[in-house]
């Protein structure tokens, strides 16, 4: 036998018959197949086409029939016996003798015993595959025949006779792998490379167990040497008084360390018990600090969206600081040789003649805003500004006078006075800003000063009355007038920015940027 290749087309690469019994490797589980005997099937086939008989497909004439007839009985040859050396085992009931080795090869049948009347002619016992393995046939009995199931001829009767061999060949290999199984304790069969394998691991154990008898046998033989002297009684009482001293000492130390034992095994106890009550402290403490972390994290979202809340608000306020309502309210700005507020033209000329109702409410707005800026500085003039829509008026301790028209030209004493009460209220409030630009320790050229001078009822050399005046000359000192009014609404829009509403309102105006640096005309 060898081990069959893998790579090799399987059983019929190797010529291997079908019907042959295979075999695996115990230990890489690799088929083998039969060498060195030809298929029976293909044999008898190739003479039974020489001599005309047509042979049987898996018949009683085949390998694989004979293979199940030899698993499930054996046939008893009348004439040829059992090879020397093998003993069959022996039946339970009587009826057949066996032969034993030297003795008669034919078996003895007892013909003596009947079956309804009728002799045996044949008997057979049935046999589990090990026991059946033990018997050979001859090659020319009796039973061969008879296993043809009748065909006749010589070259039937070889055939089935060749057939007989070749399974009780199959039959005693594997009956020698059971036993070899059985002695070794090792799966048989093996291919040729785990035979190899196993035969190393089995000499290095065999010179592994050789070394430990080496090395016994050497530690016998220095025992051996070894010369053992007895000791007399007196020596032998004193060595047993020794031992017994060091008995009693060993047994105090052992008390002693039992004790310790003791001791130390209750501070354990007591190490053990603090132990838990720190764990408990240290879990209630991570609790605790858990606790805190997620606190913390809140109070820190809360404290990020108020601070981003005061960022947006704070912006805004700038927004606000910077945004001025008396400024938006009251816009002053011009209009070719008209000064405007509001865009109502103020001042008359002979090719455009405003009405009186745009003049009337420019002169309403105008003492409008410089009414509320003596408000918001707390200013008292020694005039009174009274505002009243189109329809203004301004009084003295004696009298009102109405600075809204219609007037000609030749009679408008109280329209002239009252605008003249009007620029001299508006001269008080320039002189109050520069005072209070003075107590900031301001630089006296930085100081607030109206771009245009006022003196009585002038304005840079041009009267404001109207009374005999031109309306060229009444309308240029008006759109002056204006210029100055919306210079003192540029310094009190940059004193504010500097301080809160709420003080300046309770303290009067403070010191701030003076807007009298530089000088313009409106517009």
């Amino acid at each position: 036998m060898k081990e069959e290749a893998s790579g090799r087309g399987g059983r019929a690469g190797l010529g291997g018959d079908l019907n042959s019994p295979r075999w695996l490797c115990q230990m890489c589980r690799h088929p083998f197949i039969v060498t060195g005997a030809d298929t029976f099937a293909e044999r008898f086939a190739a003479e039974s086409g020489r001599s005309g008989v047509q042979a049987p497909a898996h018949g009683s004439g085949s390998v694989l029939a004979s293979s199940r007839m030899d698993h499930s009985f054996v046939v008893l040859p009348k004439q040829g016996g059992l090879k020397p050396g093998f003993l069959p085992p022996r039946p339970r009931t009587g009826g057949l003798h066996y032969p034993t080795p030297g003795a008669n090869p034919h078996p003895i049948v007892n013909t003596g015993d009947t079956h309804g009347g009728r002799a045996m002619d044949e008997s057979f016992v049935v046999l589990p595959s090990a026991a059946a393995s033990l018997y050979t046939f001859d090659p020319l009995g009796e039973a061969a025949v008879v296993h043809m199931g009748g065909m006749g001829g010589s070259n039937s009767g070889g055939q089935h006779t060749s057939n007989a061999s070749f399974n009780a060949t199959v039959n005693v290999l594997t009956r020698a792998f059971e036993i070899a199984s059985s002695q070794t304790q090792v799966e048989q069969p093996l291919c040729l490379e785990c035979m190899r394998a196993l035969s190393e691991e089995l000499d290095k154990q065999m010179e592994d167990v050789n070394n430990d008898i080496k090395a016994y046998h050497t530690c016998l033989d220095r025992l051996e040497k070894d010369s053992v002297e007895a000791l007399n009684e007196e020596d032998f009482l004193k060595e047993k008084l020794k031992a017994e001293e060091d008995e009693r000492r060993l047994e105090a130390a052992i008390r002693d360390i039992e004790q310790q034992k003791e001791e130390t095994m209750a501070q354990i106890h007591d190490v053990e018990l603090k132990t838990e009550d720190f764990l408990e402290l240290e879990e209630k403490f991570w609790h605790d600090f858990n606790d805190f972390k997620l606190n913390l994290t809140v109070h820190q979202e809360d404290r990020d969206g108020i601070l981003a809340k005061i960022e947006v608000v704070q912006s805004q306020l700038e927004l606000l600081k910077r945004t001025n309502v008396l400024n938006d309210a009251f816009h002053i700005w011009h209009d070719g040789e008209f000064g405007t507020i509001n865009n109502f033209r103020l001042g008359r000329l002979p090719n455009v003649p405003v009405e009186w109702d745009e003049i009337n409410a420019a002169w309403g707005q105008a003492c409008l805003l410089l009414h509320t800026m003596a408000q918001f500085c707390c200013l008292n003039f020694s005039y009174q500004i009274i505002p009243m829509g189109s329809y203004p008026k301004v009084a003295d301790n004696k009298n009102t006078y109405e600075l809204y028209g219609p007037v000609n030209l030749f009679w408008s004493s109280r329209y002239d006075k009252a605008m003249t009460f009007f620029v001299a209220c508006l001269k008080e409030f320039a002189e109050f800003a520069n005072a209070k630009d003075k107590e900031a320790n301001i630089p006296p050229e930085k100081c607030f000063k109206l771009p245009y001078k006022i003196e009585n009822d002038k304005v840079e050399e041009l009267t404001i009355t109207q009374s005999f005046n031109r309306q060229e000359r009444w309308t240029k000192a008006l759109k002056l007038t204006l210029c100055n009014l919306k210079w003192a609404l540029y310094w009190l829009i940059g004193t504010t920015a500097s301080q809160p509403a709420s003080s300046s309102a309770s303290t009067g105006i403070s010191s701030g940027p003076s807007s009298s640096s530089s000088r313009g005309k409106v517009g």
